[in-house]
């Protein structure tokens, strides 16, 4: 089932389905797991150069020779621009960190060096669109209209299962990067749309 908020095209399950990170399970896997990097565009791709050296430090040897070999980025098999990765599967830019979550220490998480150097206050750039919204994919169809769907991966089992604990739905897991990708309008439209949806949709 679609739910249309202006030119983009919503999957009723990012409305139905519920969704919240775990990292005291999963501690990140999603930035190091997969045959690909995150997909990004020209613009994100001119971020990550301007902003590279505030994260450099905090890259992986292996990934530093990467980026010096290859590049920051590439183009996928199925014809998109992705950020590099190590060994086939690490993003270059994912970073290892002990964290603390409600008291409870997690060692050896992966993190963001971007979205680090962000919360750090020594960048304006938080990290690519994409990673933001996950499990949500944007694609752009044929007729120019945005597409958003969920995607199911079984390395988020454990987001899966806090989501349903909390009764979080994704949108709502996904508030910030929604609205800092579409806007406050259509978001407010977005929930206007799930709490409308008809009973037989949920």
């Amino acid at each position: 089932m679609i739910v249309q908020i202006d030119n983009v095209l919503v999957s009723s399950d990012i409305l139905t389905e519920n969704f919240c990170c775990d990292l005291t399970k999963c501690k990140g896997e999603c930035c190091i797991e997969g045959d690909a990097g995150a997909p990004i565009t020209l613009d994100e791709l001119e971020q990550i150069e301007e902003n590279l050296e505030a994260v450099r430090h905090d890259m992986s040897v292996p990934a530093q020779l990467v980026v010096e070999s290859q590049g920051l980025a590439y183009t996928d098999k199925e014809g998109d621009l992705v950020t590099s990765i190590v060994n086939g599967k690490d993003c270059v830019f994912t970073c290892y960190k002990d964290i603390e979550i409600n008291g409870e220490t997690v060692e050896n998480c992966c993190l963001c060096a971007y979205e680090k150097a962000f919360r750090e206050g020594k960048i304006k750039w938080q990290k690519p669109m994409s990673c933001a919204l996950y499990p949500i994919r944007e694609d752009t169809l044929s007729n120019g209209l945005t597409a958003l769907a969920y995607h199911r991966w079984h390395v988020c089992k454990d987001a899966v299962k806090k989501g349903n604990e909390l009764k979080l739905p994704i949108y709502k897991f996904l508030k910030e990067p929604l609205i800092r990708r579409f806007g406050e309008e259509w978001y407010q439209a977005l929930c206007e749309a799930a709490e409308n949806l008809p009973d037989d949709w949920r």
